[in-house]
């Protein structure tokens, strides 16, 4: 394996007391990256804290796939406009301290 901080899904899933369809189903909403090197399955670290997040709306709060998708392409939205907001007040800001000047 080339990269040793990739994280297996198979002890993934056990750990957490899932099933490795679950993961599969997440990869093909396009919700997250499954990698695969030498005939098995890996997350990035990166992705821990998503997949964790998806795994308590499914198993926790009974929110199905669909939903799931719905909901992180809804939380995405609003963090890139949280983005656009902190852009727009740094401009705003920088140009309210020229005029004071």
């Amino acid at each position: 394996m080339k990269n040793k901080n990739l994280i297996q899904i198979k002890q993934f899933c056990i750990y957490h007391e899932i099933e490795n369809t679950f993961i599969t189903e997440l990869n093909n909403y396009g919700l997250i990256h499954i990698i695969t090197e030498e005939n098995d399955e890996y997350l990035e670290p990166e992705q821990l804290p998503t997949v964790e997040k998806m795994i308590r709306m499914h198993y926790d709060l009974k929110i199905n796939l669909e939903g799931i998708d719905a909901i992180a392409h809804l939380l995405n939205k609003i963090e890139n406009l949280q983005q656009n907001l902190n852009t727009v007040q740094n401009r705003l800001r920088i140009y309210e301290e020229k005029q004071s000047e």
